[in-house]
């Protein structure tokens, strides 16, 4: 797949049901970090998810289908779940932080900006997770 220059941002998001229509939430750190302006118009592109194995896959393009939609009061991660992730950026205390569905951010200790790992998650809070390194991967992987 060929990749345009012109890329600002790339982030997982979950698509939610609203009313009569469906929305892919932009996490805030995207506006933030100047990679995209409130009010301006883009071009969007919708891939499957490389953090989900496939059965997820095909159990979250189902739900989609039938129209429901996961709790946002809930995190959206549970110990003990296993997931493929890039490394977003680094935390105030030296770890690497990743950002799944809805912004939602899990800490990867010991891990570099950019790296891809595979993670298991070890603790859930309210709003941030706890992982653990489980496999480095390729960026390709």
């Amino acid at each position: 797949m060929e990749i345009s220059d012109h890329l600002r941002c790339l982030f997982s998001a979950t698509v939610e049901k609203r009313a009569d229509s469906y929305l892919i939430e932009v996490p805030e750190q995207e506006i933030r970090l100047d990679n995209l302006q409130q009010g301006e118009t883009y071009r969007v592109a919708v891939f499957p998810s490389p953090s989900n194995e496939a059965d997820e896959s095909e159990i979250a393009d189902t739900e989609i289908r039938q129209g429901s939609q996961t709790d946002p009061e809930k995190p959206p991660v549970e110990e003990g779940e296993t997931r493929r992730v890039e490394i977003d950026g680094i935390g105030d205390q030296g770890d690497g932080i990743t950002r799944v569905e809805r912004g939602f951010v899990v800490i990867v200790p010991d891990t570099e900006q950019g790296e891809r790992v595979a993670i298991e998650i070890t603790d859930v809070r309210e709003n941030v997770a706890f992982s653990d390194v489980v496999e480095r991967l390729s960026y390709y992987d």
